[in-house]
């Protein structure tokens, strides 16, 4: 899925009124109506819907911060993948009439300044930070721009030249013949790629690129209620830009390392504790572990095989609303010994003459050691 701000050709910082600029200007030159060349049609759609997205503060916060997956399955959008080479065809074949069709702001947006490449950076965290929150502190390899030439990439006191291959244009014409007649093709200039110049004399730090590979420090703000997949946008902390363009974004993965005794489904968490069945007869009060430490459950007298218990408050803090909280839902399983000893054994076989028709005539004569039994629960 093409990136919404690349579809119109704005910076991620882009206010209103620039997002609706590059909106009509788009919408017209892909309108239907006016536009009759293959797959018009389609991007008109896509940039429809990229606008729609970023124009509206809360849709394009979360687009922002959690990409395509914070739109809530926005699906059926057409592929876009052939597009990008369609455009530039389409910009290329016009350039070499000079026509508004786009070439002249196909080579400023070359030889201007260009934004900086996002970075994906991948972090594994544990399942308590992912409930609470933390911040942390993570190291990035990263382009910044050369502070010894500025960015230029040009050695200090000198600068770029025009390019003599091309004039200083950035592309040049080659006339190619076929059965139908001469064609005239334009493509990049292969001496300064596009940028119309060279630089004769290039930065020895940075080897005429105008960046550097700089390992950065960033200390990183992780909300509680984030899961394995969550993606959290840090701005401006990708590569830097070239000639002068902005930096990248930084995009932190999260993963969340299982624990022991919790699970999680959503904003709820899920466990499961043990009881004898003399517990869960009788009732008891237990420890369980829950995300916050030790709990005190109390365990229903009566309670049955595979019951489940609910803790309130005691689950997962909603992303983006850490004040509403899941629960926490517990699973009894009751254990039933394998082997008893005959002291044990006697005891139950009264109890059991005691629950038919026949014992309960006689069940006065064991009430001392039923009372013994059930004494031993825990």
């Amino acid at each position: 899925m093409a990136d919404y701000y690349d579809l119109l050709g704005v910076s991620k910082d882009a206010d209103g009124d620039t997002l609706k600029r590059a909106y009509r200007r788009l919408a017209r030159q892909y309108h239907p109506d006016i536009n009759k060349d293959p797959g018009a049609e389609d991007r008109f759609k896509e940039i429809g819907r990229a606008y729609e997205v970023l124009s509206d503060p809360q849709t394009r916060g979360r687009y922002d911060q959690f990409g395509e997956a914070g739109l809530g399955g926005a699906g059926g959008m057409p592929d876009v993948g052939d597009m990008g080479g369609f455009a530039d065809l389409f910009e290329t074949f016009f350039s070499g009439f000079g026509g508004a069709g786009g070439s002249g702001a196909g080579r400023s947006r070359r030889r201007g300044p260009q934004q900086g490449d996002d970075l994906r950076y991948d972090l594994k965290i544990d399942f308590e930070q992912a409930v609470f929150g933390q911040e942390r502190e993570i190291k990035i390899p990263h382009l910044e721009t050369c502070d010894t030439c500025s960015g230029s990439g040009a050695k200090v006191g000198s600068g770029p030249t025009t390019c003599t291959t091309c004039g200083g244009v950035g592309q040049v014409r080659r006339a190619t013949r076929t059965p139908f007649g001469s064609f005239t093709q334009v493509a990049e200039c292969p001496s300064c790629e596009g940028n119309g110049q060279v630089i004769s004399d290039p930065c020895g730090a940075c080897a005429g690129q105008g960046v550097r590979q700089i390992r950065k420090k960033l200390r990183i703000n992780i909300p509680a209620g984030v899961d394995t997949g969550t993606r959290l946008r840090v701005a401006g902390e990708g590569n830097a830009g070239l000639r002068g363009g902005p930096s990248g974004d930084l995009y932190v993965f999260l993963t969340v390392k299982s624990h022991p005794q919790l699970r999680r489904d959503g904003i709820t968490v899920l466990s499961e504790v043990n009881v004898s069945y003399l517990q869960a007869i009788l009732g008891d009060i237990i420890e369980v572990d829950t995300v916050d430490g030790n709990t005190s459950l109390e365990i229903p007298a009566g309670t049955q095989p595979n019951a489940v218990l609910t803790l309130e408050n005691k689950g997962i803090p909603k992303l983006g609303n850490p004040v509403a909280r899941g629960n926490q839902r517990i699973s009894i399983n009751v254990k039933l010994p394998i082997r008893l000893s005959d002291e044990e054994r006697g005891l139950l076989e009264d109890l059991a003459g005691h629950h038919s028709a026949k014992g309960r005539q006689h069940h006065h004569h064991n009430s001392g050691l039923f009372a013994r039994l059930f004494g031993q629960k825990g």
